[in-house]
């Protein structure tokens, strides 16, 4: 394999091509991405680069150094239009395509849009460059901020501008924020931390439309229950969609990403997918660690020529809300019983274990890193296959 082109140019990308430079891959390395910028780290966007508290010469995930030892082409501001020759051409906006040995998929995903015209004021957050428009639109003091979807991004959103003295409302079409990742009872006390930040959360109720002023900017959101919430700004927050509409036509399998078996391997043995845009084994999952560790598992897949690694982890993800961390990590069950296994969820810091047929399936904590760790570790043991 004398060439691999990565095409994806943030978190998964960066770390597979990390990944092959480190098992010994010396040939071409070509990294693709639609974006001008190198890659850098998506989390503080919506925490401390939100709040000015940290710039973007912080965000960067390789130092200069670093980019030189990678030793490869970097073609960025450029978008991959197409996958052909049975993934042995990149096809690229402009009409270039890359010849290339192995491909690497790393393209990612887009946040959802709600239908409708077009307004100013109204805000994704996927971006440096969606955080730096948010960011400049909250600059000119306290304003109606309203955020629509209660999941990570969009309470991390709600976190960062209350700190900044903004009046936030949530609207979260389910009962609770995070009550799919978390079951009701455990959301329902993580959803008090809005609360007890002045922030409004309205529940059990979608959006309708966006309403708009003689400007074109957004002047309210009308509630599918009949209210109208009147906003400044918007931040929509509902969830993203994997970015495989440039690969219609490769022949490889699409179902809510890019169809992979367990070591992230396409049908075509010379082209893997991580990140985001990935369906591993039956499941995409949208969280830093799980793109890093697949960007090891798929570039030795890659090289190797064949599945000989497979990606089996423990779920795991965070969230930093108003100056609270929260952690989980396991596989729960809707049936699994909590048990609080240290501090108290009045205090906005605990433990708790997610319990099933007097086994720990899952865990939770806030403000607990530690002790969350440890039990993380356990999880991850108990999970290990046994050597034979």
């Amino acid at each position: 394999m004398r060439t691999v082109t990565v095409v994806g140019a943030s978190l998964a990308g960066l770390y597979a091509a990390r990944a092959l430079r480190s098992q010994g891959f010396e040939g071409r390395l070509v990294i693709v991405g639609d974006e001008h910028h190198r890659p850098y780290d998506r989390p503080p966007l919506s925490k401390d680069f939100l709040k000015g508290e940290t710039g973007q010469d912080h965000l960067a995930l390789a130092d200069a150094e670093e980019i030189a030892e990678l030793d490869a082409e970097w073609v960025l501001g450029t978008r991959a239009t197409g996958l052909a020759d049975e993934g042995r051409s990149v096809l690229l906006a402009g009409g270039r395509s890359l010849d290339t040995d192995g491909a690497v998929i790393a393209t990612g995903a887009t946040p959802r849009r709600l239908p409708g015209p077009e307004l100013s004021g109204v805000h994704t957050l996927r971006t440096l460059d969606d955080a730096q428009a948010l960011r400049a639109d909250l600059a000119g003091g306290p304003v109606r901020v309203v955020v629509i979807g209660g999941g990570f991004i969009g309470a991390e959103v709600a976190s960062s501008c209350a700190a900044l003295g903004h009046d936030v409302t949530i609207v979260e079409a389910a009962p609770l924020p995070l009550l799919p990742q978390l079951g009701e009872e455990m959301a329902e006390i993580c959803a008090t931390l809005h609360g007890d930040h002045g922030v409004t959360l309205a529940t059990g109720t979608g959006v309708a439309t966006l309403r708009g002023g003689p400007a074109g900017r957004v002047t309210g959101v009308e509630l599918a229950d009949g209210r109208l919430l009147p906003a400044d700004t918007v931040v929509v927050g509902i969830g993203v969609r994997p970015n495989t509409d440039w690969l219609a036509d490769s022949g490889l399998a699409l179902a809510d990403g890019v169809v992979t078996d367990a070591g992230c391997v396409t049908a075509l043995p010379h082209v893997v997918a991580v990140g985001d845009v990935a369906r591993v084994d039956g499941s995409r999952t949208e969280h830093w660690t799980s793109a890093t560790e697949q960007a090891a598992v798929a570039a030795h897949n890659l090289l190797a020529g064949a599945t000989l690694k497979a990606h089996r982890p423990v779920p795991y993800f965070w969230s930093d809300q108003y100056g609270v961390r929260i952690q989980f990590a396991g596989r729960r069950l809707p049936t699994d019983t909590v048990r609080i296994l240290e501090g108290s969820p009045d205090d906005r810091t605990f433990l708790a274990a997610y319990e099933r047929a007097g086994r720990t399936t899952a865990v939770l904590a806030l403000n607990r890193p530690r002790p969350f760790m440890k039990q993380r570790r356990e999880l991850m043991r108990a999970t290990q296959p046994v050597a034979s």
